[in-house]
């Protein structure tokens, strides 16, 4: 049976625990609301005190925090029970920089650190599903990494790079909340134009954007900007849209529209309208 503990018991980090409660590993448990943590104790959860009392003894320990200042604020608090071989598994959403800052000054105290993001909801977590990304040292991961295997499905490492991880997770929530606010924005024009939200999805039916975007995509990364729909027939498109939602507020498409209006002004209205990304792909001093 391993001992394992786990900081940070929100919707996500108690999914984690139930999941290895049902392996049979031994959990330790603390949460800054102890309530939370507490509700874990009926499924075999130890709930500690403190982070220094919640890592005694264990092989393992598993952060599922908010931000790069819990992080550190929680690291220093454990650091006292701590066992000097013991791997931390960081899974907080995290500032890359920050990241590595942190990683590199752990290490060089003598602390097993790994950055391991996910892309994990906590109906996924309890059920081994989903993504865990991680980056640091090789010969860490190797030693993690059949325990991160039974706690999610996929398992990428992206190398010894302390912030690459967390890159990878930010670019990835982009795309998330980039489609959700999209979405949204579907709906409000399903709204002015008297659709029912549900019926807009029926064009889900008709194409596949997923695929549609991997291959835009592909030649927007190549800074391959032959125009396949030209940016000015986008920009009228999106004038359309914003006449069609009216008051409404949007999420995304106002932004779209004023990038698009900035990438006309500097002569690029008869390329394809991901030229948008030149500038991220292409570099600002390219013309």
């Amino acid at each position: 049976m391993t001992a394992i503990a786990y900081l940070g018991t929100g919707l996500l980090g108690s999914g984690f625990v139930e999941a290895a409660l049902g392996r049979g590993d031994q959990v330790t448990v603390w949460n800054r609301t102890r309530d939370k943590a507490q509700a874990l104790a009926a499924f075999g959860a130890t709930v500690a005190e403190s982070p220094a009392d919640a890592v005694r003894g264990a092989a393992r320990v598993h952060l599922v925090l908010t931000d790069d200042a819990v992080v550190e604020e929680i690291i220093a608090a454990l650091r006292p029970g701590l066992s000097p071989d013991a791997i931390i598994c960081d899974h907080t959403t995290t500032q890359p920089a920050l990241t590595a800052e942190r990683a590199a000054r752990l290490h060089a105290d003598g602390v097993r650190y790994l950055h391991c993001p996910v892309f994990i909801g906590p109906a996924a977590a309890r059920q081994a599903q989903g993504v865990i990304m991680v980056s640091g040292p090789e010969a860490l991961f190797n030693q993690v990494k059949p325990a991160l295997e039974q706690q999610a499905q996929t398992v990428t490492y992206w190398g010894e790079r302390y912030d690459l991880a967390a890159a990878y997770k930010l670019m990835g929530n982009a795309f998330i909340i980039g489609l959700g606010a999209l979405v949204s924005d579907v709906f409000t024009l399903a709204a002015g134009s008297d659709v029912a939200p549900a019926d807009s999805l029926k064009l889900l039916d008709l194409f596949n954007p997923g695929s549609m975007l991997k291959n835009r995509g592909k030649k927007m990364s190549e800074g391959d900007f032959a125009a396949s729909f030209e940016l000015t027939m986008a920009r009228k498109d999106l004038r359309l849209m914003l006449e069609t939602a009216g008051a409404r507020p949007l999420a995304a498409l106002p932004s779209i529209a004023a990038r698009m209006d900035e990438v006309i002004a500097q002569g690029h209205g008869a390329e394809d309208f991901g030229v948008i990304a030149r500038d991220a792909v292409m570099g600002t001093a390219r013309n």
